[in-house]
């Protein structure tokens, strides 16, 4: 009896700790339930997640995939030891610098030449081991230790593109780690302790050169709405100028004409000057007038005539109207020239890669010329790298630098060249590439280091407009603790 006295005592103290539990919760949960939202308002706000904690690096794997021309590229997944995964995709241009970092491609007849089963297999086998057990938030101790591994001045070893996606793999990794987004991530790592900056977009609505069939040698004309008042306006007014052209190019030159270029950008039969008269054109019947500005990417290494002081922008052309017009033909000094004409007719406010990689004189002649009007962007000239950034410092070539993270081949190594250009009141202007991807890194990479502009192609191609879409949802999530660069494009808040 005693015993049965015992167990029915135990077993009603037991049910009344139960009850006591579950009127705790009971009353305790529209307290939880308001934390919880209080936590997302925090979240919407400031663009932090809930945070976790650091994430050690427990695997690292790297596929083929295809980029947006049908080329292979890198993908690769890195693993923390709390088994999360973390991907990332590699870019790849058609127009490239001799001095980018070293892009490794397999050769031979598979994929005619482009195949990248050895960047993968070097990150597989060889980077999958140098960065094992590192701290994801360590992101320039993991770049270095990359750095190391491969050994060369350019990546030539194990690829930049292996490099790369591994570094920006890394990248999402710390800030998830960090439970903060990516771009808040790539800020701190930077020193961004400012206010997060939205960047005007550059929209290359007529492709030519590298990127398109048509004989136009220089290979993109933007327009800019820098008299927007935010991003979400910004992207209204590119897409409807984009749609306006249309209707004007299949007007003048018959619907072939509106066939589209690597980067979504329309490839009319024009010329150098008509391409500018056909954006202005656009912006005009859209209604943005004065509300838009115009630019050039020239890629003029890509028509320089070898060993020569020629300039070809004939180089498209049929051999007859090449033959008929010997003006296409210019020197440096001619074309310099040119641009000065086109400056005086045109609302231009950037040019990119005026002249060859390697013409120091004339990019420098220029910059004195035209510098203190337009923006002067290096690109093949720079190709994101500290020491070609200062030798152009050091020589007055240019007063921009074009940010294309693939080009140098770490996340650490961009953040470099940024701080650098910036320091010496350079505009930034980040970049993707001709061959991309789905993924979305340069849009939080453009807001982290307040670049102020960005170009990622015309409002048109997913892949492209991947990228916007990532910067609208940006806008959203950072409301009044972000601003849009507007009119400050060249030197938005933090300079570095």
């Amino acid at each position: 009896r005693r015993r049965q006295r015992r167990f029915n005592c135990d077993i009603n103290k037991m049910a009344f700790r139960l009850m006591s539990s579950m009127v705790l919760v009971a009353l305790l949960a529209p307290v939880s339930l308001a934390f919880q939202a209080f936590q997302v308002t925090q979240q919407q706000q400031h663009g932090r997640r809930t945070v976790r904690c650091s994430a050690t690096i427990e695997g690292v794997l790297a596929r083929e995939i295809l980029d947006s021309r049908g080329n292979p590229t890198v993908e690769v997944e890195v693993t923390t030891a709390e088994g999360d995964v973390y991907r990332a995709s590699v870019p790849s241009g058609a127009s490239t610098g001799i001095y980018e970092a070293c892009e490794l491609r397999d050769g031979g007849e598979r994929y005619l030449g482009k195949g990248v089963l050895k960047a993968v297999s070097n990150v597989n086998d060889v980077l999958a081991d140098v960065v094992a057990g590192k701290d994801v938030t360590h992101q320039r101790e993991i770049d270095e230790a990359m750095i190391a591994a491969d050994g060369s001045g350019n990546k030539a070893n194990l690829g930049a593109n292996a490099i790369l996606g591994v570094s920006l793999a890394v990248a999402k990794a710390g800030a998830a780690a960090k439970g903060v987004p990516l771009y808040r991530h790539v800020a701190e790592l930077a020193g961004n302790d400012e206010t997060l900056v939205l960047p005007v977009p550059a929209f290359n609505v007529i492709n030519g050169g590298s990127h398109a069939g048509n004989k136009l040698a220089f290979q993109e004309y933007f327009v800019i709405p820098d008299g927007a008042a935010s991003f979400s306006e910004a992207m209204q007014i590119g897409c409807e100028v984009y749609h306006t052209l249309k209707k004007i190019i299949k007007a003048k030159f018959g619907g072939d004409a509106t066939l589209i270029g690597d980067e979504g950008g329309f490839a009319p039969p024009c010329d150098a000057r008509s391409g500018l008269e056909l954006c202005m054109e656009a912006i005009e019947k859209a209604g943005y007038a004065g509300k838009c500005s115009v630019g050039l990417d020239v890629a003029a290494s890509e028509f320089k005539v070898e060993g020569e002081d020629c300039y070809d922008l004939g180089l498209f052309y049929p051999q007859e109207e090449r033959d008929a017009d010997p003006s296409l033909k210019k020197t440096a000094a001619e074309l310099a020239d040119f641009y000065a004409e086109l400056c005086d007719s045109f609302p231009i406010v950037t040019i990119e890669d005026a002249f060859d990689q390697d013409d120091w004189h004339a990019w420098s002649n220029v910059c004195d010329r035209l510098g203190t009007k337009i923006q002067l962007v290096g690109d093949d000239l720079t190709v994101t790298n500290p020491t070609r950034i200062q030798t152009a410092i050091d020589q007055k070539a240019c007063n921009a630098l074009l940010l294309k993270v693939n080009q140098i081949g770490t996340v650490s190594e961009s953040i470099d060249a940024v701080k650098l250009a910036k320091s010496d009141g350079w505009g930034i202007m980040t970049s993707h590439r001709s061959g991309e991807t789905e993924d979305t890194y340069i849009a939080d990479i453009a807001v982290a280091l307040c670049t102020g502009q960005i170009k990622t192609g015309a409002p048109c191609r997913s892949e492209r407009l991947a990228k916007y879409n990532q910067l609208l949802r940006i806008e959203q999530e950072l409301k009044d603790h972000a601003t849009y660069a507007g009119s400050t494009w060249r030197k938005p808040i933090w300079m570095g």
